[in-house]
């Protein structure tokens, strides 16, 4: 009883402080009422549905260069969604940049990367069966996070990375609601996840650079509990009906999130403390792999019926259950994340066709039964079409946009690992 009482006074202050620190800017809540059938229901229970957007206008001058104007729907970084898959793309970014701070002979993302065991709950990788010369290496990592979002890959990258280091890093690079205390999908007990596995990279054999075990000296979990729900599924398939704790779950803000997109895309437009060290082959190595759909790409070798064009692509285009392809005038740069009932992309979307550009980051939450960790969420019955219909509804609403100039948007028109092959 006590327990459920500081829960629900716990609940009470949140919902309070979310409603009053919310930012919602009038032009985009007007766009989102124009179109109730979509998205009444949803709009009408924020507390339940979570839903936070942010959705930038991007204009150009006479030289094509850009400038951006941000739209907020109940932007809070104080009101917590898991982030899952998200958390790869910083990661990825982390792990480039300290490849080009090592500045060793020989080390690049493409050099082979054997990660060995050190400590309990550890495993190694010595070879990669998927990859065009059967090892692992940063850059193969990468391509998985980005084409498919493999969660061994990132772990991967966090274990060359360090808890401790990866954390630091981005809260050095201005992004201070980044908090990433553990692996995905492996776990553990939260102490292990704070031991990060030795790694050797090899060029022609032979050793040219080698880390060891690391182990953080700082606690990342959140300084204070992250109530959600009525229940929770145990790692052990137990069901405790109390409120999950989120206080040890990774944390990446929208606005971040959104930020560090742009960092990515248009470096020059952000401030250069949010920037990466990254080379133009590292820029262009991003640009291909952010955009490049699972039939597109040689290595791994992806089959359409399992991975259709929209298995990572869920504004616009709804995600893994649609096995429409997507147009091919049509990219999508982003990253996106399904855990825990909480959908969320980040992305920048172009249509080279009609001379369209736009950033767009959208977060909802669907678990109906309120109990985490039981695999019962309405992802395909509400989540995914709620960021589709998003997706098109500010896609139209930039195809009628007017412009003074048209944009070149030839920065991000790539060349992909093999042509889309027609449909079967």
């Amino acid at each position: 009883m006590k327990y459920f009482l500081s829960f629900l006074l716990c609940s009470l202050m949140l919902s309070t402080a979310a409603s009053a620190q919310a930012k919602t800017d009038k032009f985009l809540a007007q766009l989102l009422q124009k179109h109730p059938a979509k998205f009444k229901t949803l709009l009408a229970n924020p507390g339940k549905y979570k839903i936070q957007i942010l959705y930038t206008q991007i204009d150009r001058d006479r030289n094509n260069t850009p400038s951006f104007k941000t739209y907020r729907y109940q932007v809070d970084q104080n009101n917590y969604f898991n982030p899952a898959s998200t958390v790869k793309l910083p990661a990825a970014l982390m792990a480039l940049e300290k490849i080009n701070t090592l500045k060793i002979d020989g080390l690049n993302k493409e050099t082979v990367m054997l990660t060995d065991s050190a400590y309990q709950g550890q495993t190694k990788v010595l070879q990669d069966k998927t990859s065009a010369n059967g090892f692992p290496s940063i850059a193969h990592y990468i391509k998985k996070i980005l084409v498919t979002s493999d969660n061994d890959a990132y772990n991967r990258l966090y274990e060359f990375m360090g808890q401790e280091p990866l954390n630091e890093g981005l809260k050095a690079k201005g992004y201070a609601s980044v908090r990433l205390p553990i692996r995905l999908a492996r776990f553990l007990p939260i102490e292990l996840d704070q031991y990060t596995n030795p790694v050797s990279f090899l060029k022609d054999g032979q050793v040219i650079y080698q880390q060891g075990l690391i182990k953080s000296g700082k606690d990342y979990k959140n300084p204070t509990p992250i109530f959600m729900g009525k229940g929770n599924v145990t790692n052990e398939d137990k069901l405790v009906m109390e409120p999950r704790d989120f206080a040890y779950s990774n944390t990446f803000a929208l606005e971040d999130q959104h930020q560090m997109l742009r960092a990515v895309l248009f470096p020059e437009s952000v401030p250069v403390q949010n920037r990466f060290h990254l080379t133009p082959e590292d820029y262009r190595f991003l640009y291909q792999y952010l955009s490049q759909l699972p039939r597109e790409t040689a290595y791994p070798a992806y089959a359409e019926k399992q991975y259709p064009d929209a298995f990572v692509k869920y504004l616009l285009f709804g995600g893994p259950t649609r096995t429409e392809r997507i147009p091919e005038h049509i990219r999508i740069f982003n990253k996106i994340g399904q855990s825990f009932g909480f959908l969320t992309d980040n992305a920048y979307v172009v249509d080279f066709e009609n001379k369209v550009e736009f950033l767009l980051t959208a977060t909802v939450h669907v678990n109906e039964d309120e109990i985490y960790n039981d695999g019962k969420y309405e992802y395909d019955t509400i989540g995914f079409p709620f960021l589709r219909d998003l997706g098109q509804v500010v896609y139209e609403h930039e195809l009628h946009r007017k412009r003074k100039h048209q944009p070149d948007l030839s920065q991000f028109k790539l060349t992909y690992d093999k042509p889309r092959p027609p449909k079967s």
